[in-house]
Formats: structure tokens, sequence, C-alpha cells
């Protein structure tokens, strides 16, 4: 198991320990696979040509994909584009051929988006050497023996001469699937393994509306897709080009990149600090554009492009609070931004390093300190508390922020063995009524030697705070359970020694 959560059995009290025993028991007795994260429905992709059910002799000479990833999508859909497919195809060879060519409307595997729906193309129009040709819809037996779902095409009738080229135009429109800022299109090569021999040359090209980088096009997975490796970046495209293809199935083409709408915003923002580099407003605003393309449901960009992203994300809080020094929602906003990338990058890391702790930890305690009542701040304060005790500690009615005043003290009773992957947010279980904040005395930080002082009380969120803003951090899944029923036993267990205690 990949995650170990070790435990003083002596400090948990016996009435605690039979429940929680049974529920780890029946936890180990019946084990669960460590799931990805849930995906959201997927739309159709589309997909190369494909010849009727009899061998052929047509070949697939040279094709060219081009996804046009419109700039604002229409009605409820995170991302669209508009796709032309040109095929080159030529008999090479002694009969002419005549066929009902095949495009799948749908997802050939026949699971459908994943959820129970069979979406499908709706706007296929379909050229036969520049000539409009009807279409109709056939269904065939889907190639997955798991999945009963018949397989929708759009078939239309070719004539193929011996040894001339025939040219095959497929225009339509690709609802792209994903989540939050996020969006994946995918297109299916390997569908085009039924004709005569390789495909000559397959050039595939994404053009965006703005200039491609790697900040707004996606390599590393992003929960549910990522994008194809192989790619080279052109002005506002990027493109692959494939000789003598054999398509299969690790050849499909996916695409992930930031949504128009959230990378517009990035463009938006920037033009306006350029403008006017002093308002600290327009810093603050860019800083969450930024991050807003880097957070995750569950997680953190952590590929090149999204560190490139963070790094600017930095730069325009710092300014954004140096520009505004009162503004606590800025301090806030800067607060959380190194915090995720800590919790999601650098706790998980065997070198792990406390500058970025420190930082959201001294950005949050300034929040705090001109707005007691701001609840985003408050929630994060909860957040960091019950996840690192070592950096900030509730108690009562007092905060310390022990980062900024002494080195962490080692936790005593209970450790937990990193994955490579974060299991899930800590949620502390009881959360205090009201504190006091804790504050380094004018000595450095890192010399401090007095006890620290305390301030004016400043009221903490009454209710258990809930998992980071957006979803992320939500519970995990399969064999990650274990880990946090492990935490949830150390937080029961404090609660009963409270219980014993005040009798």
């Amino acid at each position: 198991m990949a995650n170990i959560l070790l435990l003083d059995r002596d400090r948990l009290g016996g009435r605690f320990l039979f429940p929680m025993a049974l529920i780890l028991t029946l936890l180990l007795a019946f084990p669960r696979p460590a799931l990805a994260d849930i995906a959201p429905p997927e739309s159709p992709p589309g997909s190369n040509l494909s010849p009727g059910s009899e061998s052929t002799q047509v070949r697939m000479e040279a094709e060219t994909v081009i996804l046009d990833v419109l700039s604002q999508s229409r009605s409820k859909w995170i991302g669209q584009a508009k796709v032309t497919a040109t095929f080159h195809m030529r008999n090479r060879g002694s009969s002419a051929e005549s066929m009902q060519v095949r495009f799948p409307l749908a997802n050939v595997n026949g699971y459908g988006d994943g959820f129970g729906n069979y979406p499908e193309i709706r706007d296929l129009r379909v050229k036969v050497d520049g000539k409009t040709i009807l279409t109709q819809r056939i269904t065939t037996a889907s190639p997955n023996v798991y999945a009963d779902h018949q397989i929708p095409w759009a078939a239309f009738p070719v004539t193929f001469p011996v040894q001339q080229d025939v040219q095959i135009e497929v225009t339509y429109t690709a609802d792209g699937f994903g989540e939050t800022n996020f969006v994946v299109f995918n297109y299916i090569l390997e569908t085009g393994a039924g004709w005569f021999g390789t495909i000559g040359t397959a050039d595939l090209i994404v053009r965006l509306p703005y200039a491609a980088n790697p900040q707004n096009v996606i390599f590393d997975q992003i929960g549910f897709g990522s994008t194809s490796p192989g790619a080279e970046f052109q002005g506002s495209e990027l493109r692959w080009q494939y000789r003598d293809l054999e398509p299969g199935a690790s050849d499909n083409l996916q695409v992930a990149l930031v949504t128009p709408a959230a990378w517009n915003k990035v463009l938006l923002e920037q033009g306006r600090v350029q403008k006017n580099p002093n308002d600290g407003e327009a810093w603050g605003r860019l800083g969450k554009a930024y991050k807003e393309i880097i957070l995750l449901r569950k997680g953190i960009r952590a590929d090149q492009g999204g560190l490139e992203a963070y790094r600017l994300a930095v730069e325009a809080y710092d300014k954004a609070v140096t520009l505004k020094p009162k503004d606590a929602l800025w301090h806030y906003g800067f607060a959380d931004l190194l915090w995720q990338h800590f919790y999601w990058v650098e706790k998980w890391s065997d070198q792990q390093d406390t500058t970025t702790l420190q930082g959201a930890v001294r950005e949050l305690q300034r929040s705090l300190e001109l707005d007691p009542n701001n609840q985003l701040a408050l929630d994060l304060l909860n957040w960091v508390a019950g996840d690192v005790p070592d950096a900030v500690q509730v108690d009562g009615s007092q905060v310390t922020y022990l980062i900024l005043i002494a080195t962490p003290r080692p936790k005593e009773t209970a450790t937990l063995v990193a994955s490579e992957t974060p299991v899930a947010t800590i949620i502390q279980t009881q959360a205090p009524t009201a504190t006091q904040a804790v504050i380094p005395t004018s000595q450095p930080a890192d010399t401090a030697t007095e006890q620290p002082a305390v301030i004016e009380p400043i009221p903490v969120a009454t209710e258990t705070p809930s998992a980071p803003s957006g979803g992320r951090g939500l519970l995990p899944c399969g064999s990650g359970l274990l880990p946090l029923l492990g935490v949830a036993l150390v937080a029961l267990q404090k609660r009963y020694q409270k219980f014993l205690t005040n009798g």
C-alpha cells in the first residue's frame, strides 16, 4: 500500500479501538483499487474515415486534420472547435471500387461518455471531389465485447476509379469535454487502419485563437487527459506530422488546453498591467487569473508551463500586496497560491523546503490582521492548521504561527509516509470557536527565543472548514481512505482524552 500511517496505539482510548479496528479490517478485507480522479462526460471524438467491411485496395495517401478552437464556445460547452478533415484517397488496385465509406458519429469503443449517455456529432458535412454528398446513419456492433451499445456511423457512397485520386472532406463541430478551466479534444486515427497499406502522410493541426505556448497547452495529465507528445509550436498552432503511419490506439490524438475563456482573462489582465503598472488591483487580478489556470479540482499543475504560470502568479500577487498593502483579499489570494503550491508540490517532495509555507502563513497572518472576519482566510487557516500543526496551531482561543517564530517540531502522535501524489486534504475535525493571533517578537524569526506575544483575539470559523475552494481536496477513493482514517483516529483520540479529562 502506497501510504502508511504509523499510530501510537497506547494513546488511543479502549472504547475507540474496537470500532476503528473493525473498520480497518473491513477495508483491508474488501480492498478497492485506488481509482483516478473522476472524469467529466466525454464528447464524441472525430475520427478517420473507415472503409466498408470488405477488404480494399484504396489507400489513404495523405490526410490533413485541422481543429480550429473557438474563442467563445456556444451554449453549455466548456470548449468547441471547428474540424476540417481532408483525405486524399487513391485506388492502387486493378479495378474500380464502389463502397459505403463510414465516419463514426460517437465514441467507437461503445462506452459512450462514461456516464450512461451516447452523444453524437450533430452537424457532419461531407464533400467528395468538392461535391456535397448526403449521408445516412447506420449502426454496427461495438468492437468492445464488454460494451453492448451499437456504434452509429455516417455512411456515404464513393466510387474509387483505378489509379485516380479522390478527395473527401469532412467538417463538423467538436465539443470538448473537461471541467473548471481545462478542456480536452480527441481525434481518432486508428479507424484509418482499414485502408490499404499505411497512411502516406498525416498532418494534424490544432489552431488556437491566440499564440500557443506551454502555459495554455498541457502535456502532463490533468486527471482526464493530456496533450499527445511530439507537437511543434508554430505561432497559434500545434502541429504533428506522421509518415507511413499504420495507426493504432496509441496514435490517437488528444489535446488538453486551458479553456479560451480562462486564457483570454489572462491576456486581458496582462494588457491592463502593461497600460498601468502601478494598478495594484490589476496586478491582483492577473495573479488570480494565472492561479486559475494552474489549480486543478484535486491538485495543481506541475508541468513546465504550469510552473512558469505559478512563477508569474507569484510575481503578480507580490506586486498587488506591495501596491495595496492594506488589502486583506489580495494577501489572502497570495497566501492561497503559496499554500496550494506547497501542499500539492513541495510537501510531497523528498527535499522539502518550507520557504513557500512560511510565505503562505505570513500572508495569511497579514490578511487576518487586516480583516479578522475574512471567511476565506479563516477557512484557509483551518486547513493549514489541520494539515501542518507544526506550522500553525489553533488551541482554543489562541492561534500560534509557529513557522514564523521557531523551527517546526516533529510530530509525536502520527507520521505520514508520503506517496508520489497527495492523498487528500486533512480536514480539522473540531474547529475552534475563537482564537488569539500570536505574532513574532521583533527578533528575527530564525533566532527568536522568547515566547510569542499575544494580540487581540480574532474570531475563527465555528464550523468545520471545507476542503479547498472549487472542490479541490476531495476525499480519496479506494485504498486512499486508509491514511485519512488513521488521521481521524488521532482526532477522535484527542476528543476522547478531552472527554476523560472533563468528565
